[in-house]
């Protein structure tokens, strides 16, 4: 590439801090799964507002992510060669996956048995000598891998690609109309609630499928036919409408129809009206973040480059960081909402000092 989009960095840095704060939601009472629960979901007011954060997190940021990915996998792949890139994808991706599963994993599920009086190594040991073993966050690091594999597959069937691919040309071609952003929702939307029928979300990622599987190949075409470039808010306002007068619904549902378990999986209107409500709502708020950020923050900036250089090392360790400071202020009596305001922000400030002397290492930085 001849010039970096700046402001996908930028936006990478945000969706980290937005992790960040995703997972200190539910540990101060919102549903979901995380590594450690100081307030179980409950009918309080606090409870409600970040369950409602989570599921608005959980529509759209993660899918951004692999857009993201997608966007810069072809170029990768045209300037590195088939072998090359494999062996990078397995390097950056796998031996953080590793890492995590063998290593911080086990050290932050120790960490939460430690305070709850079962023991730091006991927890360990039992923990290795049995083989369990989990991915945590680095489930995208996981899908991120096979989804890079299968384009490797892709373009091998293609055959050989073109000079102009080569040469890393991009070719403008007009975006899609709202009609098809609208279709692919849809089409999304009954992937998921076919999926949720067998794989309710919670305890896995299979219900995201649909969505994660369509971004991403959307950021593999995006990039070849600039259209991060060219998208406008003449293209990206009828998603954007759609997503504000979508949004409500789901709250409305859960006042007065009740915010069971039914939302997440099965054959139910609830469970039917989640998977619809996400794509709706997250091609909206995808749109517009692509915009602000290419709008206010595609310049340069030390602070930005110093943060986003950093961003892949905190979404790593950010675990045990997250928790360990949970814990520690676990006997501090404050509101949740403030809890969660406060131990979101330290947890962010110390991933990212603490990853700064890991990316400093040869090691490390060749990997992260």
């Amino acid at each position: 590439m001849a010039q970096r989009e700046l402001y996908v960095d930028r936006l990478r840095v945000v969706l980290t801090a937005l992790v960040l704060f995703h997972h200190t939601a539910i540990t101060y009472g919102s549903h979901g799964y995380w590594l450690y629960y100081e307030l179980l979901p409950s009918a309080a007011l606090s409870s409600f507002l970040l369950t409602l954060f989570v599921s608005t997190n959980q529509a759209w940021f993660m899918g951004c992510f692999f857009l993201l990915a997608g966007y810069f996998t072809p170029p990768s792949l045209d300037r590195k060669g088939y072998a090359r890139f494999i062996g990078d994808r397995l390097k950056r991706l796998g031996i953080p996956l590793l890492a995590y599963s063998l290593i911080l994993g086990p050290c932050t599920a120790s960490l939460v048995a430690a305070a709850q009086g079962k023991g730091f190594w006991s927890t360990l040991f039992g923990l290795w000598r049995r083989g369990e073993f989990s991915p945590g966050p680095l489930w995208f690091a996981e899908l991120l891998l096979i989804f890079s594999l299968c384009f490797v597959l892709w373009r091998r069937i293609q055959g050989p690609q073109p000079a102009d691919a080569r040469a890393l040309v991009r070719i403008p071609t007009p975006l899609p109309g709202w009609r098809a952003w609208m279709l692919s929702a849809v089409i999304v939307g009954a992937a998921a609630f076919a999926i949720r029928l067998e794989f309710p979300i919670g305890y896995n990622i299979y219900g995201f499928f649909a969505s994660y599987i369509l971004l991403f190949a959307l950021g593999t075409r995006a990039w070849r036919r600039n259209w991060f470039s060219q998208l406008a808010w003449k293209q990206a306002r009828p998603a954007l409408i759609v997503a504000c007068v979508v949004w409500p619904i789901l709250p409305l549902a859960w006042k007065l129809a009740g915010g069971g378990g039914s939302y997440i999986g099965g054959l139910s209107w609830k469970a039917a009206l989640y998977a619809f409500w996400e794509p709706f709502v997250a091609w909206g708020l995808i749109a517009a973040c692509l915009l602000l950020f290419r709008e206010h923050m595609n310049r340069p900036s030390r602070f930005w480059d110093w943060l986003s250089r950093r961003a892949y090392a905190v979404y790593i360790i950010h675990p045990p960081v997250l928790v360990g400071i949970a814990l520690l202020l676990h006997g501090w009596v404050a509101p949740a909402l403030v809890k969660f305001a406060v131990v979101g922000l330290l947890a962010c400030v110390a991933t990212w000092l603490l990853a700064d002397p890991l990316v400093r290492l040869p090691e490390v930085r060749r990997v992260v």
